[in-house]
């Protein structure tokens, strides 16, 4: 422990200090020009209290505002022309909030209630709990102690229908997982279970991992692994909207007439969220950085006898912003180690014009854990007149709560001077001493910021903040440059982008061919996933089920017209290119590729043999009938002018193209991780990507904002994104399943997990030539308006 003086804490307290700590700050302007033109009204104010309730920018309120004064809006169940306005209006916030949530209509129903809690108690009220008899057990309902009152309060339901309540501690659900219970024939339990947990706790700001969804719905996390039955999980996120997502919801459970101005608005602020900050990843990586600072300078306070300042309440040091959101809550100490009041903090930074939130938060259960308070505490607490929000804040020398202060898109570094400058001012006795030691740590450790919770290509950003005349640039590989920073002559200038290989896939899932130079057909490359196998009741194999289908090499012909079938060990076998139904030993019929039904004709028992003896399970090889006409799923408007959309045996669309800058981005997250020791090449990771087109450029992830490319003389359209699976974890080379890429791919991508685009070829317009794609071609990209894209 050294002495430093106050200039040392000073010094702490700068902008240049706050660099060394973190490097991303603000949305691309200058933060305070952004307070001053959005929050005039915060002037002189230390708001540190956005996990109550964050602020609404004057450019919300003024959007909303001409809206309203342009448009009429009436009651959404009539059908007249304002009613009808609304009901457009309001479906439309409806999808929008689906958007930002990842996901869509066809898997959640948006629901709009008064609140959070009301959103919680409509749950509550329409789950079919079910109560223990003599047929079998009962519900449970289950909850993390670190969640809100109001998930405790379902307790109040569930218990009145005789439903099993569950209390979990954090660090159970995965400390107790195990093989979920066997249920043998005749003794299966159908009761519907539920488990609440908070996506971001509201006390100590420790977000707990998304996959835990899946992991009770498997019956492998604790609780659901000790208790029989169906899962559900209610993934409270706590959010400042009156929303409810309901998983594959066919009623909207909406009484009476929706607050449907208040809906509307929702529309403005989500706009005016894109326009001031690009997006939720920019928010995230600002206010994290903040957090991170404001802990590291609070946990490094020492009094002038070495005691600490402050007992911190976390899981972490602030090193993955996975983990950890812009909460920062704690307990001040004096220099005997006793506690300070929250009550008197509170009032003192009120003093200072600071805001701040103190007690516990409406969260008992991390209120206890954090604090040491036992079950038998809280009754002499109750004894002694203390009541949730009042001034009593410590009895017996034990505190009843703590501090809490948490960071907003709109908070400045200013925020975290005033917050740290009150504390040594006020509670610090002198002189100050620093922990160096600790802080020299904090300051080594590289923060996690890779495993960001949202898309790093999303962030529009090219430089993420100005300070005094500096600039914080961020990695280029991890963050996109806005499109008001490209100029026109930057966004269309294709030398930066070649294509640099060329794949087909004549068989659906096996191994690819590598061509320097091909035809488009009508349905995208030509011989392009015409073919597939099939197991014996016609269903389609993909390397999900049998990953040696990668082993299996084809190779096309095109002199004589066929298609020879390669593998390790075993004679080659050939069908024809071209398929002859006049033949009447070939069978016709019909298959599923992706939920649609396609006809398509049996290749023969010659190559039906072959592949059932490499597989070791009868299996068939099929071909897409040539009449047979599937279109793409994207509604109208999606693949506009692009001619012909009809579909191969593809699952979503004609063409699919990576990005090399992408693939290596991936690659050094993944060497980074050491997941799995030594990773395989960049050559092996871009062949578990499957794409037709691959091409070199100097942006990882820039084709997701791309809306049109040219490569060569060829056009095309930009259809999406492709969501990715597990058979990304398929060794192309040897069949063998990895983790990686998956893990890391949806670490960096924000759980989203998609890699690379679909694309639809833009047909020329009178003209009958085949157009023919070339290794080596110009690709010049076109970005699309708007890159909120789904």
């Amino acid at each position: 422990m050294e002495t430093h003086s106050l200039q040392d804490f000073q010094d702490l307290c700068t902008f240049e200090s706050f660099k060394d700590f973190w490097h991303y700050y603000g949305y691309g302007v200058d933060q305070q020009e952004l307070i001053d033109r959005e929050f005039k009204r915060i002037k002189g104010v230390t708001y540190l209290d956005h996990a109550g309730t964050t602020l609404f920018p004057e450019s919300q309120i003024k959007g909303f505002y001409d809206d309203i004064s342009r448009n009429v809006y009436g009651n959404p169940h009539s059908h007249n022309p304002s009613s009808r306005l609304t009901h457009d209006t309001v479906e439309s916030v409806r999808y929008r909030i689906l958007e930002h949530f990842n996901t869509c209509a066809e898997e959640y129903s948006v629901i709009f209630t008064s609140g959070c809690t009301a959103a919680l108690k409509l749950v509550a009220d329409t789950f079919p709990w079910k109560a223990a008899s003599n047929e079998g057990p009962g519900s449970q309902f289950c909850y993390l102690t670190d969640n809100h009152t109001s998930v405790v309060g379902i307790r109040g339901v569930t218990a009145r229908q005789g439903v099993g309540t569950v209390a979990v501690l954090p660090h159970e659900v995965e400390r107790r997982a195990r093989k979920p219970p066997t249920q043998t024939d005749g003794d299966e339990c159908t009761a519907p279970n539920h488990l609440c947990y908070p996506a971001k706790s509201n006390f100590s700001g420790r977000q707990y991992p998304l996959r835990y969804v899946k992991g009770i719905q498997s019956q492998q996390l604790y609780p659901a692994c000790e208790h029989r039955g169906r899962w559900y999980v209610l993934l409270d996120l706590r959010l400042p909207v009156i929303i409810c997502l309901m998983y594959n919801c066919f009623i909207r459970f909406e009484d009476g007439t929706i607050s449907f101005l208040d809906i509307i608005s929702l529309h403005h602020g989500f706009e005016t969220l894109q326009k001031l900050t690009g997006s939720m990843l920019n928010i995230q990586l600002h206010t994290f950085g903040l957090a991170r600072y404001t802990y590291i300078v609070l946990s490094c306070l020492c009094h002038s006898n070495g005691k600490p300042v402050a007992q911190i309440h976390c899981d972490n040091d602030f090193q993955n912003i996975a983990e950890q959101g812009a909460i920062l809550n704690f307990n001040l100490l004096d220099c005997h180690g006793r506690t300070v009041g929250y009550s008197q903090v509170d009032k003192m930074a009120s003093l200072f014009n600071i805001h701040i939130r103190t007690g516990c938060f409406c969260n008992t259960g991390a209120c206890q854990y954090y604090l040491a308070i036992s079950n038998q505490n809280v009754k002499t607490n109750l004894h002694a007149g203390h009541i949730c929000g009042d001034s009593i804040d410590l009895i017996e020398g034990r505190p009843t709560g703590s501090i809490r202060v948490s960071f907003g898109y709109m908070s400045s570094f200013e925020d975290c001077q005033n917050f740290l400058r009150f504390v040594v001012n006020c509670f610090v006795d002198k002189p100050l001493i620093l922990d160096q030691k600790r802080l020299t740590k904090l300051k080594s450790a590289e923060p996690m910021e890779s495993a960001a919770s949202y898309d790093l290509a999303s962030i529009p950003n090219g430089q993420l903040g100005q300070q005094n005349g500096q600039t914080i640039s961020p990695s280029p590989e991890r963050i996109t440059p806005s499109e008001d920073a490209v100029s026109e002559e930057e966004k269309n200038n294709g030398s930066s982008h070649t294509l640099t290989n060329l794949f087909i896939y004549p068989v659906k899932s096996c191994a690819s061919v590598e061509v320097t130079e091909w035809p488009l057909g009508p349905q995208g490359l030509l011989y392009d996933r015409l073919w597939m196998v099939v197991n014996e009741n016609g269903v389609c194999l993909s390397q999900k089920r049998e990953p040696k289908l990668c082993l299996i090499c084809p190779v096309i012909c095109l002199a004589s017209n066929t298609l020879q079938l390669q593998v390790s060990g075993m004679e080659p076998v050939t069908v024809p290119l071209e398929t002859s139904l006049a033949n009447s030993d070939l069978r016709t019929s019909q298959s599923k590729v992706c939920g649609d039904r396609v006809q398509t004709v049996d290749c023969g028992e010659e190559v039906s043999t072959w592949l059932s003896e490499f597989l070791g399970k009868p299996c068939r090889l099929i071909r897409q009938r040539p009449e047979f006409q599937r279109d793409m799923k994207f509604g109208p408007g999606k693949a506009e002018n692009c001619g012909p959309t009809a579909l191969s045996l593809v699952n979503e669309a004609q063409f699919l193209l990576i990005n090399r800058a992408s693939v290596s981005f991936l690659h050094e997250h993944i060497a980074d991780s050491e997941n799995e020791g030594t990773w395989h090449d960049m050559e092996q990771l871009i062949q578990r990507f499957r794409a037709n087109l691959v091409i070199s450029g100097p942006q990882a992830f820039a084709e997701d904002d791309w809306s049109h490319l040219t490569v060569g003389d060829t056009q095309f359209q930009v259809i999406g994104r492709c969501g990715r699976c597990q058979m990304i974890g398929v060794d192309q080379k040897s069949a063998t399943r990895s983790q990686e890429p998956l893990r890391s791919l949806s670490e960096c991508r924000s759980g989203k997990v998609t890699f690379g685009v679909y694309l639809a070829h833009q047909s020329a317009r009178n003209t009958t030539a085949v157009p023919v794609l070339s290794v080596g071609a110009r690709v010049i990209p076109r970005i699309s308006e708007s890159t909120n894209k789904p």
